[in-house]
């Protein structure tokens, strides 16, 4: 019995041994654990409270501004202020109410439903006027938040809204260089933190912590404020003299694909950009159908869409032809006022037809039946060849959205009869970009560029600007084709049918063109011309088209005269100096009418 009772002695004794080391065990784990909490993830713990008892409340960051070569500003910041309401702080609701429905302008039922909403933070209204939101903070009401916020602001509201764009209620680009460089206007948002109790409601005389937001990038883009303006007035005008649907003017600089203008009548408002011009007729239409007239108000044409050039192509056929040897200015053909191709005849615009003519007044006249006689001695395989060196089956790189590309026949599919109409701008459609792109390559001496807006992005804090580089392709043309396109194409303006875009003093090159839109027989055209100069050095080009204007449509007639216009006014403004004697051409009789 003895032995039994020191048996269980020394069992509970080796229990009780164990149990303590087990003890001292957990006791150091805890311990162990709880020094490595406190010393170790102090920061992650505090952070942890810190968050429970904080309210955070975004600040939006003032947008880069957008300035144009001079620095003149065209996209700015307004100081506004944005609304919002948090549920566990509002103390009287019914005041709330009513005092945010009379001044914000919103029923006080939709307030109520967002004022009973448990959440963090109900917003009621973004961009209120800094004095209406000053009135509504005398109020000092209990769970109104007033934040600072900002509005994009354009200081000429319709001019060039179809390059800048506009942005969202939320400060991001929609369209246009807004949202091409949304990356580098847009800024580092801040935030406001509030303290608050285990109910959210603020810490009575608690100091708010502020993190300031960090403004966006400046874009300084290509495109001159004085050109623009006056570019728009010519495109208004003659879009309100012919009837027109819509006109489009670009001002380019041939030799680096800088754009000095680009207008787009009619335009639209900037600062109410959903508002659609006066005058539409919205009676019966869907939502759908009004916002698919918005979405049309904002297209940009030149950028986003296609056309049959018509005969300012002949200036693509022309280059081809040279360079492949097998036409000299000097040649000679003859037109009889048509050609026959297979078994169509195609026509001339010169019902009679024009003679014996060289190829040089060939291109003066704008004579298709030259134009398809030199297409079929380039051949199909050729010609292709020669779109390709002067990027005309590609983008053409510029820095707007949407850009469309060129509509092209399959090589193996053009015949005779393509190849034909294709010489003298038919059967195929481009961008008004990618004509300007091929032309400037031809008269700049073979280069191909890009043409672009945005050329320097500049920090607002510091100053610091870094260059936008942009692609360039030499070896488009030969110096020799690029002399010899120059001079005919200045003989175009100055004895042929661009001669209404002629001004004294100025050497000016150009050709015209009038297409007829599809389907055919409707009547309806786009009448253009593009125009550069000085013809010895280009500095400057400019395309107008004109959209089916009513009464008569010649290219030569209404759109050569818009071009020099523009030219008239705005080479003495970028220094370009005269080179010629002013000459006296009254007696001359010129066929303006393709």
């Amino acid at each position: 019995m003895a032995q039994y009772v020191n048996g269980l002695h020394v069992y509970h004794k080796r229990n009780a041994s164990i149990c303590f080391v087990l003890a001292m065990l957990v006791l150091v784990v805890l311990v162990g654990r709880l020094f490595y909490i406190m010393v170790f993830q102090s920061n992650m713990y505090e952070e942890k409270a810190a968050n429970l008892h904080e309210r955070e409340r975004s600040i939006k960051a003032p947008r880069g501004k957008i300035y144009d070569r001079n620095g003149v500003e065209l996209a700015g910041n307004k100081s506004v202020c944005t609304i919002s309401v948090i549920h566990n702080q509002i103390t009287d609701a019914d005041k709330v109410c009513g005092i945010l429905s009379k001044y914000l302008d919103i029923e006080e039922k939709e307030i109520r439903q967002k004022i009973d909403k448990v959440s963090s933070r109900e917003k009621i209204k973004s961009n209120v006027d800094k004095d209406i939101a000053e009135k509504i903070r005398e109020y000092k009401l209990d769970g109104v938040m007033i934040d600072e916020d900002y509005r994009r602001y354009y200081p000429y509201d319709d001019l060039a809204s179809k390059v800048l764009g506009f942005t969202g209620a939320d400060n991001q680009g929609i369209v246009g260089l807004e949202v091409k460089y949304d990356s580098v206007l847009s800024g580092t948002p801040g935030s406001i933190l509030t303290l608050t109790d285990v109910h959210g409601k603020r810490v009575k005389n608690s100091a708010e912590s502020r993190k300031e937001a960090i403004a966006g990038d400046n874009l300084i883009i290509s495109l001159d404020v004085n050109i623009q303006m006056y570019a728009t007035q010519l495109a208004e005008k003659v879009m309100k003299e012919k009837n027109a649907i819509s006109v489009s003017l670009i001002v380019m600089n041939p030799c680096n694909g800088e754009i000095y203008a680009l207008a787009n009548v009619p335009e639209y408002h900037l600062n109410s950009p959903y508002q659609l011009p006066e005058g539409t007729d919205t009676e019966g239409l869907s939502d759908k159908k009004k916002q698919d007239l918005v979405n049309q108000m904002w297209r940009n044409a030149t950028v986003n869409d296609t056309y049959e050039p018509g005969s300012t192509f002949k200036i693509v056929t022309a280059t081809a032809a040279l360079e492949q040897g097998v036409v000299s200015v000097s040649d000679t053909f003859s037109c009889p006022g048509y050609k026959m191709v297979e078994d169509r005849r195609i026509r001339c615009h010169k019902v009679g037809g024009h003679g014996a003519e060289t190829f040089k007044e060939g291109v003066m006249n704008s004579c298709n039946p030259v134009f398809m006689e030199v297409g079929a001695r380039v051949g199909a395989a050729n010609m292709y060849k020669y779109y390709k060196r002067l990027g005309l089956f590609e983008k053409t790189g510029i820095d707007l959205p949407g850009e469309a590309n060129s509509i092209m026949h399959n090589l193996k599919n053009v015949g005779a009869v393509e190849l034909a109409t294709m010489s003298f701008g038919q059967s195929f459609q481009i961008t008004p970009f990618q004509l300007l792109r091929a032309a400037s390559a031809v008269v700049n001496g073979g280069t191909l560029v890009t043409p672009h807006f945005g050329i320097v992005i500049e920090n607002g804090e510091n100053g610091k600007q870094q260059k936008i580089s942009y692609t360039k392709k030499s070896g488009a043309v030969t110096e020799m084709t690029s002399n010899t396109m120059r001079e005919l194409l200045d003989a175009v303006v100055s004895e042929g049918t661009g001669h209404n875009a002629s001004v004294p003093g100025y050497a000016i090159g150009g050709k015209t063109a009038t297409s007829e839109k599809l389907p055919r027989g409707t009547g309806k055209y786009i009448s253009s011309f593009l125009g550069f100069a000085p013809t010895t050095s280009p500095e400057v080009m400019a395309l107008v088209l004109i959209n089916e204007p009513e009464g008569i449509y010649y290219g030569g007639t209404i759109a050569a005269p818009v071009v020099g216009d523009l030219f008239k006014n705005i080479l003495p403004y970028m220094g370009i100096e005269k080179t010629e004697e002013i000459k006296d051409t009254k007696e001359t009789s010129i066929d303006i009418s393709d």
